[in-house]
């Protein structure tokens, strides 16, 4: 009967010695906090964390790769049962949570949260708009991150606690999931659905062992292979990937090369795109900056331009 349970550890207590990221034996997976405070750094743009976030993206060798562990150890997180959803991520910048009846004064203070522009619910269109690329951008991050990944009920539905990051004592509309929440839950979960599913055809996306044939490279916008200069450079925060394992090239349907593109600065950043063996084209299959731009061919070498915020899967 226990065979088959997946054991997964939340590795922080109260007290000395309480935190054990990295610390449990093989067999089991842990959340892991270190990824989820640096994405969402990361994708706010923060100075100086591009090599962070480059470990975390490809498992967090850094913390599981020991033991014969593998990139499965990690639980990435963006969102959990307590702190905010991904909506109240990009809308809330402070806490709000006076219902709770001890003035505020619960939950966590570092949410590492942005609201862009206004504290909450706006009817703006541009603030909406920067507020929908970062959802995505998170959400891919989180389905394309080497690991397991682990969606809070509802972030695929846009679901908000008003602000609320500790609504463990409210049964009521603050903390229920809307099942019927609108057309923008359903683009939202739409995207969540292609999201995983591709995700799941994928290898390249979903690494199993440190230990197989991926060749990992992380590419500045110039298109060369990142330097020392280029990680220790605080405003360089725009970084590419390129994943390539020659063992899928005889699979049919599946990548043997794929490559991402991050912009998490509020300006376009021009990106040189990976060259390929025999200078082949390359599609854009995901593109955050808006779904009218998927699907077009863009040439290895050329010059692209990635719009503000936002995330590109080329294959």
């Amino acid at each position: 009967m226990l065979r088959r349970v997946k054991l997964i550890g939340e590795p922080w207590d109260i007290g000395p010695g309480g935190y054990q990221v990295g610390g449990f034996p093989p067999g089991w997976s842990e959340r892991n906090d270190k990824y989820r405070d640096t994405v969402r750094d990361y994708w706010k743009n923060t100075d100086g964390t591009q090599r962070d976030f480059a470990t975390r993206f490809t498992g967090s060798g850094d913390v599981y790769d020991h033991r014969g562990r593998r990139p499965r150890a990690s639980v990435n997180i963006l969102t959990a049962h307590d702190g905010f959803t991904l909506h109240d991520l990009v809308s809330y910048n402070d806490k709000h949570n006076d219902a709770n009846g001890e003035n505020n004064a619960d939950g966590h203070g570092d949410n590492r949260s942005f609201n862009y522009g206004v504290e909450g619910e706006t009817d703006d269109p541009g603030i909406l708009a920067v507020r929908d690329r970062q959802k995505r951008n998170l959400l891919a991050t989180l389905l394309f991150s080497h690991g397991t990944p682990m969606i809070l009920a509802g972030d695929e539905m846009d679901r908000t606690q008003r602000g609320n990051n500790n609504g463990y004592a409210q049964d009521n509309e603050l903390s229920w999931v809307h099942w019927d929440a609108g057309k923008a839950a359903d683009d939202l979960r739409n995207f969540v659905r292609r999201l995983i599913a591709l995700r799941r055809s994928q290898p390249l996306l979903r690494r199993d062992s440190w230990r197989d044939m991926m060749s990992v490279t992380w590419l500045a916008p110039a298109g060369r292979e990142q330097q020392e200069e280029d990680w220790e450079d605080n405003d360089a925060t725009a970084v590419g990937l390129l994943l390539s394992r020659d063992d899928l090239r005889a699979q049919d349907g599946i990548w043997w090369q794929s490559a991402l593109l991050f912009n998490p600065r509020d300006a376009e950043v021009p990106f040189v795109i990976p060259t390929r063996p025999g200078n082949e084209d390359w599609t854009v299959e995901i593109d955050t900056g808006g779904p009218r731009r998927e699907g077009r061919v863009v040439k290895a070498g050329d010059r692209a331009t990635l719009g503000p915020r936002s995330l590109i899967l080329l294959r």
